[in-house]
């Protein structure tokens, strides 16, 4: 199976423009690719994921992979899929943020002898000047068929900025620049960036001529992609200061029976061969296939040591027995100002309820468990000594648990 056939046999394809080109390019190993990352936040997410082993998938087969930090263009904020524009941000938040951004990708990028490149689209676009850039790019753009692009569309009613306007032209550029200083000849991203996709294609044959070599391909589930990355707490985020290798993995060890083997086809590099046997488990087994799922990607984000206790630690926990590592929330005398902590403080002070309203809500409804106990009491209270050693493991639902103990 050559590498454009896995792709899509992943199910990681959708619209395509010239196809046989696309393949020919990636399976010589001679595309020259670029996937976008604005540096909205200090982390990527799960919702990067597909996009990172798309290039990972793609660097191992010879193609060599640009990652587009769009510190530019998230000055400006990117208008699509949202209802609200996106906030902008100072140049140092930008430029701490694509720090981590580059040292989280190197997990699954090789960066060295020229195997990949990292650029920042601020180098070309916040020099750009505004008549010339009118004179040179805007010429080639169509406000009527801009206005056509669903992410326009979506927000024409509450009412579109200028400022955002821009968002189509400066991708466009994006695309146009990578194409002459890096020899750039494809771009992937997400179903909601066809549009803009398209529009840098067209740019450059525009521009350059109907010679110039330059494709689009987009990610067939990208969009779901970025839903992965939100739970109920928030996104699942691929620092580990931010989301633990055990919570990482127990994120994926959650997947629904319906996802779990897509996620495998698209998102870790076992043999498909393998990934099709498991087309016939069920009951049971599913929950193997998905210990698979998890410790695979915590693996490939953490490290093998990491999925490892992990995978350990949700073993121990769901087998009733001691976890050796787990989330965990670490109380202090400041806790207990009349010497003891109720129920509600404790499922707020851990995190597992956002508020004591919804702390009472969980309790009434008998969804609250310290160890193996059912709290049915919104008054129960705990002393300092109650959390010594190991302390208690607490439980909202079945998927929300933290181990609560008192500081050292």
């Amino acid at each position: 199976m050559t590498v454009f056939e896995e792709l899509k046999a992943r199910g990681l394809l959708a619209q395509l423009t010239d196809e046989e080109e696309i393949k020919e390019l990636v399976n010589a190993g001679k595309a020259v690719f670029y996937i976008g990352f604005d540096p909205t936040a200090d982390s990527l997410h799960v919702g990067h994921f597909m996009a990172l082993c798309l290039m990972k998938r793609l660097q191992m087969a010879g193609n060599k992979p640009i990652a587009l930090i769009g510190a530019g263009t998230a000055m400006v904020g990117d208008p699509s899929g949202r209802s609200d524009m996106r906030s902008m941000m100072t140049k140092e938040t930008i430029d701490h943020n694509s720090e981590c951004f580059k040292k989280q990708m190197s997990r699954f990028i090789d960066f060295s002898e020229g195997k990949a490149l990292m650029v920042n689209n601020a180098d070309w676009l916040l020099g750009l000047n505004y008549v010339e850039l009118l004179r040179d790019v805007g010429v080639h753009f169509s406000v009527n068929r801009m206005l056509t692009a669903e992410c326009y569309r979506q927000r024409m009613e509450r009412g579109l900025s200028f400022l955002e306007f821009n968002y189509m032209i400066m991708q466009s550029y994006d695309f146009l620049e990578l194409f002459q200083k890096y020899g750039c000849n494809m771009q992937f991203g997400g179903d909601d960036q066809w549009s803009n996709m398209l529009a840098g294609t067209e740019l450059i044959r525009r521009k350059l001529g109907k010679d110039a070599y330059a494709m689009t391909i987009t990610l067939l589930l990208n969009s779901e992609g970025n839903k992965m990355g939100k739970t109920q707490k928030g996104a699942v985020w691929l620092d580990p200061n931010k989301t633990s290798p055990f919570e990482f993995y127990q994120y994926w060890r959650n997947v629904s029976d319906a996802d779990v083997l897509k996620c495998l086809r698209m998102l870790t590099f076992l043999p498909l061969e393998q990934i099709d046997e498991m087309d016939r488990w069920e009951g049971s087994q599913l929950n193997q296939a998905k210990e698979i799922l998890a410790y695979e990607l915590t693996n490939l984000v953490h490290g093998e040591e990491e999925a490892k206790r992990a995978q350990e630690s949700a073993r121990a926990l769901f087998g009733g027995m001691k976890a050796t590592e787990m989330p965990t929330c670490v109380l202090t005398g400041e806790d207990f100002p009349n010497g003891t902590i109720d129920i509600l403080g404790v499922l707020v002070k851990s995190g597992l309820s956002a508020s004591r309203s919804e702390a009472r809500r969980a309790v009434e409804q008998g969804g609250v468990l310290a160890g193996d106990e059912k709290v049915t009491d919104v008054r129960r209270a705990y002393a300092p000594e109650d959390f010594d050693g190991d302390g208690i493991l607490f439980r909202r639902g079945k998927k929300n648990y933290k181990r609560v103990k008192m500081q050292p």
